[in-house]
């Protein structure tokens, strides 16, 4: 077949970008629009993709095979009403997706947080001992990317979405769900289902893995629960955390894994390592065709070379004067178990968070919640809303917010103001947090 011309709405999303370096290296042309150039646009521009940042259809090329687009793309969008007019295949990001991954036995790593570091783990352990094709919702500091693509690959790693039930395109070898907390819920409406849809997705997959605390929702006839209690097939025991470092014991339905070392912080990450390493090894026992066996692989050996992704607990400055860490936490869960974390490793610290909320629709949601948990820190600075995919809804902003926290030490700021304000009352610790663009601020703060 000729190499196929293909055009992505979004091309620079973390997902939509995995899948554009994936087609430019099967040789095929790229192009693409996105709201605002980053590194990534950058990125794929320098391995050959062509991207104009302007909602102008003239600079789509005659020809496009099909277009591949995201939700957060409007469909009002003039380059999406090219298509839609000139009748071109158009295919969710999540179709295109599942299609390539559905030719590989594959593990798919699901869960409303913690699925793309335990992605990333899962990609680690395999590769290149085993050649994949790996799609990670993240920069993975092992690969410096977020595609992982051996040669002629035999086994696929994939994100797992569950926004706008993408995840549902997929039907993996081993699925692993790390949680099911209640989110997107202006895509589910309740909780029961957005369980639903996760339980349709374990039908979809030959094994599931499933973490303890939601592990009795899920109904499978190959399901394996992992955790640290006393009914998890796969279990952590003998934890033991220090900064930026755990060791736990590895209790599996074979056998032992002792002293197994993990370069991360957290009891989450543990759990997100004992995930990916069970994943691994279903994986191998089913015996599928040019995946080695599992000896070839040194687990721990692997396992204590992770080297983490980028905006997962990550260390910007670690210095005695300054501690500055970026997450790119954006639902209260998430937030709780990344603050709980820093609160351990720095205890008597004064912590400063500076929080992005993500979605209107997520801030109505959970506002409460966002409250709670942002009034564990010493001092809170609210970043406005970032909008994304959504429209305003009248009374949800920061200030609304704010107005929950229980800390007097708390503000709201411009993107405009931080710099400044950060210049003259640098904290001891800095986190900051959110899945919107304050990522844009990292290297600006770090040069404080």
């Amino acid at each position: 077949m000729k190499n196929k011309r293909l055009y992505f709405l979004g091309i620079g999303g973390i997902g939509m970008s995995a899948l554009a370096q994936y087609f430019l290296a099967e040789g095929d042309e790229v192009y693409g629009y996105d709201l605002t150039p980053s590194p990534i646009t950058d990125m794929l521009m320098q391995k050959g993709a062509v991207i104009h940042f302007d909602d102008n259809a003239d600079k789509i090329p005659s020809g496009v095979d099909f277009a591949v687009f995201t939700p957060a793309v409007p469909r009002t969008n003039a380059v999406f009403q090219y298509f839609i007019e000139h009748n071109t295949p158009l295919h969710k990001r999540s179709q295109v997706l599942g299609h390539i991954t559905e030719q590989l036995p594959s593990v798919a790593v699901a869960g409303t947080h913690g699925k793309t570091t335990t992605t990333s783990m899962v990609a680690h352990l395999l590769a290149p001992e085993v050649s994949i094709a790996g799609f990670i919702g993240g920069i993975a500091k092992n690969f410096h990317d977020n595609l992982v693509l051996g040669t002629n690959p035999v086994a696929a790693v994939a994100e797992a979405d569950e926004y706008d039930r993408s995840f549902l395109t997929l039907h993996p070898a081993v699925a692993i769900i790390t949680s099911m907390d209640a989110d997107h819920l202006d895509i589910y409406g309740t909780r029961e289902n957005l369980v639903a849809a996760f339980q349709q997705f374990a039908t979809q997959s030959q094994t599931v893995l499933v973490e303890e605390s939601v592990a009795n929702e899920i109904q499978h006839s190959q399901k394996l629960i992992y955790g640290t209690g006393p009914h998890a097939d796969y279990r952590a025991e003998n934890i033991q955390l220090a900064p930026n470092r755990a060791t736990f014991d590895l209790r599996t339905p074979d056998g032992i894994l002792p002293q197994l070392q993990l370069r991360a912080n957290g009891l989450y990450n543990v759990l997100n390592a004992t995930a990916a390493v069970a994943a691994v090894l279903e994986l191998f026992k089913g015996r599928h065709a040019g995946i080695k066996p599992a000896r070839s692989i040194l687990i721990g050996d692997k396992l204590q070379t992770f080297a983490g992704v980028k905006r997962r607990f990550d260390y910007i400055v670690d210095r005695d004067d300054f501690i500055y860490i970026d997450d790119y936490a954006h639902h209260p869960e998430e937030m709780h178990s990344f603050i709980s974390a820093v609160r351990k490793i720095y205890p008597g610290k004064h912590i400063c968070g500076i929080f992005q909320p993500h979605l209107y629709s997520r801030t109505r949601d959970f506002a409460k919640q966002f409250a709670e948990v942002l009034s564990q820190l010493d001092e809170v600075i609210l970043l406005p809303i970032y909008p994304a995919r959504e429209q305003p809804i009248p009374g949800i902003t920061s200030e609304y917010l704010l107005s929950l926290i229980d800390n007097p030490n708390k503000r709201v700021l411009s993107k405009e103001e931080l710099l400044p304000y950060l210049q003259t009352h640098k904290p001891e610790v800095l986190l900051t947090i959110g899945a919107g663009d304050i990522d844009r601020f990292v290297e600006k703060i770090q040069q404080l």
